[in-house]
């Protein structure tokens, strides 16, 4: 009787431990949220809700943590033709916008494309292009705004 409560008691602890190290490399780590294509006047006016953002289909480009400097910018604007950081993953949005990608910890831009240009409107103190950073067993939430139609 001793030796099946001990041998049951071993195949229990194999179990568990299996369980334990399952649920530590499942963690996910990476980036995720929507994409949205905003068009039109956006300007507040009095007794007029603003409508909702529109999700959008598209695909992303993440590239290592890319400044100003590191791109070939068209004039003034948000379109640049060349990055020159490496290009780390692509990934797809949903129709609603949404998106989910895995990526190793650490700080990258994120561009999506018009045409042949990439385009990314938002910058950070360092003049850094659409920062985004990665902490581990972390999933870092975004809203792209796609809205070089839009008039605010």
């Amino acid at each position: 009787m001793n030796k099946i409560l001990f041998y049951l008691l071993v195949f229990l602890l194999i179990i568990l431990s299996c369980y334990s190290t399952k649920n530590k490399t499942s963690t996910l780590q990476g980036i995720e949220g929507y994409v949205y294509f905003i068009s039109g006047n956006q300007m507040p006016s009095p007794g007029k809700k603003p409508k909702p953002p529109k999700g959008i289909k598209t695909i992303l480009y993440i590239y290592r943590l890319t400044n100003i400097a590191q791109v070939k910018r068209q004039g003034q604007s948000s379109y640049y033709s060349a990055i020159q950081t490496k290009l780390i993953k692509t990934t797809q949005s949903d129709s609603t916008g949404y998106f989910s990608v895995q990526l190793e910890p650490g700080k990258y831009s994120l561009f999506t494309k018009t045409g042949d240009f990439f385009y990314a409107n938002l910058f950070d103190k360092d003049n850094n292009i659409a920062p985004a950073e990665v902490l581990i067993n972390k999933m870092t939430k975004l809203e792209i705004r796609i809205d070089h139609d839009a008039t605010y």
